[in-house]
């Protein structure tokens, strides 16, 4: 398993002080330095030495977010009065409610 596939982040922890390396596929681990390039480098050797464990033990492996694929479809539960709002304004401006909802989403 490329390590290099997963989803590494770096960001500042206030109450650290210091940057702090995340990975999403491993929410669990996380590598504090005084460098963004510290935790990056940091946080990366942790996940290898984690992947390089699991390997060994036989686990499973999680799959990387940049690998895997996606249909493009969920489902969400509203309360009927947020569904009928919107479905009054999707009607309003001459779209489907799908298409609303799609804009709404993306504009985030």
């Amino acid at each position: 398993m490329q390590i290099d596939h997963y989803t590494y982040r770096v960001t500042w922890s206030a109450e650290d002080a210091e940057h702090l390396g995340l990975c999403t596929e491993f929410p669990s681990l996380s590598w504090l330095a005084k460098t963004p390039e510290a935790a990056l480098k940091g946080i990366r050797k942790v996940v290898a030495t984690v992947v390089a464990d699991m390997q060994a033990s036989g686990e499973v492996l999680p799959k990387p977010l940049a690998e895997k694929t996606y249909s493009g479809q969920f489902r969400v539960r509203i309360p009927a009065e947020v569904h009928r709002a919107l479905a009054l304004q999707a009607a309003e401006q001459g779209i489907s409610l799908n298409r609303l909802a799609s804009a709404k989403l993306s504009s985030l």
